[in-house]
């Protein structure tokens, strides 16, 4: 039987320098919960012929990863994300519902801006810190045949 859903543990990102290619790029294994946001923005395109019903078409889009990662210096994904947010500069992400090279895997390729890297200390809890990635630069959207 053909699995009919997808487990948030088997969704995968990688990372690596600004414009690098899919096939190069590193999983980043130091990841706890992830969330994919794309959004659009709105424009008002209501006339009077719509029978006095507000009309409303996509505009610009946008996309953030917000995900969490164990503090763990040392570790490649830790330091690249942290170095990009010190340095503010790009970094290449791939945020996959699967590993790069399965059958059915999709998700954003692009180069993302870092914009928020808190350190979150609970008493009875690893150091981690909450990552927020944003878009910079889209490269196209990964479809795994």
């Amino acid at each position: 039987m053909p699995q009919t859903f997808l487990l948030g543990m088997n969704a995968k990102i990688y990372q690596g320098p600004e414009g690098d290619a899919l096939a190069t790029l590193t999983e980043m294994d130091n990841v706890k919960d992830v969330t994919l946001t794309l959004e659009a923005g709105e424009a008002d395109v209501t006339t009077r012929a719509n029978q006095g019903w507000r009309a409303t078409a996509p505009t610009l889009r946008a996309c953030s990863a917000e995900f969490e990662m164990l503090w763990k210096p040392g570790d490649g994904g830790f330091e690249a994300i942290k170095t990009a947010f010190l340095s503010s500069t790009p970094l290449r992400l791939a945020v996959l519902t699967g590993e790069a090279a399965t059958s059915g895997t999709e998700g954003p390729l692009g180069d993302f801006s870092i914009t928020n890297f808190s350190r979150n200390e609970p008493l009875e809890e690893g150091v981690t810190v909450s990552v927020t990635a944003k878009l910079a630069e889209f490269e196209e959207w990964v479809e795994v045949a």
